[in-house]
């Protein structure tokens, strides 16, 4: 089995680019050390390959099934999540006194990839009930927190978060679930959900939705939604379990990939009797969600990386087993066979998937380290800053990752040829269980919008401005690098791009929202690209940094990054030009096509 990860790339983003070990100067993070960190990522290293890999193919054979009762999943999903908890895993990044690991996100970012790219479809349980927990950390009342958030960071109740309805799909302002308040305080849910991951199982002893709801004489639209705790078992005050709550699953959806994950139409009151509680304030439900949701499209994003760092490296252990074919200039049939890896266009191929992974892998960690800086920045300025940025960078960690890596994955079935079509190869399922992630957490499309018609222009362009002042900071030490000198001019002039579009887009946006943003997936797209320029000048600075004085195993990894720079700068960058003149030119095909002439 082809490895879950290079191991020396992790130790090289976390050590060599982000400088991990500068957040032990925190005071909240004193008591970590590089060994605690180290100790930590072999630890989960070793789990994910002992508990969650063996049985990734096993999950996707044998899906969960629904018999009308009760929720049947293979018994090694149960196994590998109980030894995840009892690691204290789900609680890494909390208090001590939370029973936390009082972890950098960073970290227990790094040490979750693990266990997405070991088997994303067990993976998916913690990593909402995660995204979960920490919601209710941070809006939930005293009372909330100490009803579920033990229960939660223990891996005794797991989480979700329900949102999507069948008639409105991504269109949270067309929900109906109601929330009828009640003479104690609590309220009434009634409703439909669909494509709720982890929304019925056997796996803990509790599920905790966290749901969104109106409540009946609120604002209309998006502004009249409400968040609310509803339990599958409703939890006594003393924290014991009570009845059943009157939440139904409806059925089990089946899925091309994602399969070890339930996903769920669920009916909430049914009888009538479906309680829920208010978390926060009335209306304010969609701003608390954000919270989650936005944690889950870095996770999202982090989750298609993993996927497609597996293909890669499945890949690349076929490509330097198999012999196959001679070279162009050989003609003499009784030589022997080339292994793969020595045709061009299997290089190709590897690089490309290199690139895109790894420069994947680099900006979720990065979002990571901007999470910890909200958490711990030296002054409020750094604070505010890590938050533009991160707000900034969400779409793109989302969304690259989602269409580049998948591409990964479909190269890495290519260099397998006919085999990477069969299931006694791997590289399959990891292209199904990819090929869900450009639609979770919000399509390509959504992010585009939400990139070019907020994000980019929101403060007057402050989180724009900002990006392309740290971007500056790569470049201006790139300069000073002769053999990375011509980068930084390329990287500048990328930056030079995204700024005239933005220019020549501004008024368009004021008058005509519509047509400027038609094209929005090239912004995302030439975006994407130019942040992933920018990371690839990080790694290659550091690369250079890392050559001086290498082994010869690591002179090998430290020349890897910087051709992987280079083949990105040479065939990836230069795609961007187009797209911005397609964007500048507010072509208007796809708005003057008419219904009827598809």
């Amino acid at each position: 089995m082809a490895g879950i990860i290079n191991r020396r790339d992790l130790d090289f983003q976390l050590f060599e680019v982000l400088d991990a070990e500068a957040l032990i100067t925190r005071p909240r993070y004193a008591e970590h050390s590089r060994e605690t960190f180290n100790a930590v990522l072999d630890t989960a290293l070793a789990m994910a390959e002992e508990k969650f890999a063996p049985h990734n193919r096993k999950a996707d054979e044998h899906e969960p099934t629904f018999d009308g009762q009760r929720v049947s999943i293979i018994p090694e999903v149960a196994e590998a999540l109980k030894a995840f908890c009892e690691a204290g895993f789900i609680a890494a990044a909390h208090d001590f006194e939370r029973g936390g690991m009082q972890l950098p996100v960073l970290m227990t970012q790094a040490a979750f990839s693990l266990f997405k790219g070991a088997n994303v479809g067990t993976a998916a349980y913690p990593f909402l009930t995660i995204a979960n927990a920490n919601v209710i950390h941070r809006f939930g009342s005293e009372a909330q927190k100490a009803k579920y958030l033990g229960p939660l960071l223990a891996g005794r109740y797991f989480g979700t978060m329900a949102l999507t309805e069948p008639q409105a799909g991504s269109s949270l302002s067309d929900i109906t679930t109601s929330a009828t308040p009640n003479p104690d305080g609590t309220y009434s849910i009634a409703g439909n959900k669909i494509f709720i991951s982890g929304g019925d199982h056997e796996l803990s002893e509790n599920i905790v939705h966290l749901v969104l709801a109106k409540i009946p004489g609120g604002p209309p639209g998006v502004k009249g939604i409400s968040l609310f705790i509803v339990p599958k078992f409703r939890v006594k005050d003393d924290g014991s379990l009570g009845e059943r709550n009157d939440v139904a699953l409806a059925g089990l959806i089946h899925k091309m990939g994602y399969r070890g994950t339930t996903s769920t139409m669920l009916s909430f009151g049914e009888q009538g009797q479906c309680i829920g509680e208010l978390v926060g304030k009335p209306h304010q439900g969609l701003a608390y969600m954000f919270h989650m949701m936005n944690e889950a499209r870095i996770g999202v994003g982090m989750g298609a990386v993993m996927l497609g760092y597996r293909g890669y490296l499945a890949s690349l252990d076929y490509a330097r087993e198999r012999p196959q074919g001679r070279a162009p200039t050989n003609k003499n049939p009784s030589d022997p066979q080339l292994k793969l890896i020595e045709h061009a266009d299997i290089r190709r191929m590897l690089l490309a998937q290199k690139a895109y992974v790894e420069a994947g892998y680099a900006l979720c960690l990065y979002c990571a380290r901007l999470v910890d800086e909200q958490r711990v920045g030296a002054d409020d300025t750094a604070i505010q800053e890590a938050g533009l940025l991160l707000d900034l960078l969400t779409p793109i960690a989302k969304s690259w990752p989602s269409q580049w890596c998948l591409e990964a994955n479909s190269l890495a079935i290519q260099i397998h040829g006919g085999y990477g079509y069969t299931r006694e190869y791997p590289v399959e399922q990891f292209y199904r269980d990819n090929r869900l992630n450009p639609i979770h957490e919000g399509t390509h499309g959504i992010q585009a919008i939400d990139l070019l018609g907020r994000k980019a222009v929101m403060q007057g362009g402050a989180a724009m401005t900002l990006f392309a002042r740290e971007a500056g900071k790569t470049i201006a030490n790139a300069r000073d690098d002769a053999a990375l000198a011509g980068y930084a001019a390329e990287l500048q002039g990328a930056l030079d791009e995204i700024a005239t579009t933005l220019t020549a887009l501004a008024p368009v946006l004021a008058g005509n929202p519509t047509l400027a943003l038609a094209n929005a997936v090239l912004f995302l797209d030439a975006f994407g690209h130019t942040v992933m320029a920018w990371i690839w000048l990080r790694q290659a600075l550091a690369a250079q940094r890392g050559l001086a004085g290498s082994s010869a195993a690591d002179a090998d990894f430290y020349r890897g990054k910087l051709l992987a720079c280079r083949w990105f700068y040479r065939w990836e960058l230069p795609k961007t030009r187009q797209w911005h003149e397609l964007l500048r030119s507010l072509d208007d095909t796809t708005l003057t096509m008419p219904a009827a002439s598809f």
